[in-house]
């Protein structure tokens, strides 16, 4: 919402902006009070994603946080915690291009520097499950593609040949 604002903002630079450039104000509008109801529900069972994530990560997969023989189990709670919340701001904003932006980019360079795309990609894959299975599906509709975007972004990139 806030990066499409900007750019309306950008392109209609001395003109009235025109109905089909104000659309996607109508469409957030609109969906206002679920995207408040979501990040409200996100909130209050936060931890109980994360830890029913960790435990079905520790059941399938039980050394992939352990990097360089380093347990990173409480780093992983820590860096889980902080992207589920901002991907939590992201459903009240309706703004992905602004996680993607100010924080995914950043932070997909601090888990190359420590080798843990693949934590990242298993992470946010199970996690999807996870929240499927906790929240409502209106939702689980809202926070997995957001969540989607989190293991794209964070997890192994994939080279074209």
């Amino acid at each position: 919402m806030l990066s499409k604002l900007q750019q309306l903002g950008i392109n209609s630079d001395g003109r009235y902006a025109s109905d089909d450039e104000l659309q996607f104000m109508d469409t957030y509008i609109n969906s206002f009070d679920d995207r408040v109801n979501a990040y409200h529900s996100i909130k209050m069972v936060e931890s109980q994603i994360v830890e029913a994530v960790f435990t079905k990560l520790q059941t399938s997969h039980p050394q992939l946080l352990v990097l360089k023989g380093e347990d990173m189990k409480v780093k992983w709670k820590q860096d889980t915690l902080r992207v589920l919340r901002h991907s939590a701001m992201t459903v009240l904003l309706d703004d992905p291009d602004l996680l993607r932006q100010q924080f995914l980019y950043w932070f997909q360079t601090i888990m190359q520097a420590f080798g843990a795309q693949e934590a990242c990609n298993v992470t946010y894959l199970i996690m999807q499950d996870v929240v499927r299975q906790i929240l409502p599906k209106h939702i689980a509709d809202l926070l997995c593609p957001i969540l989607e975007m989190n293991r794209s972004l964070l997890g192994p990139q994939t080279k074209e040949t």
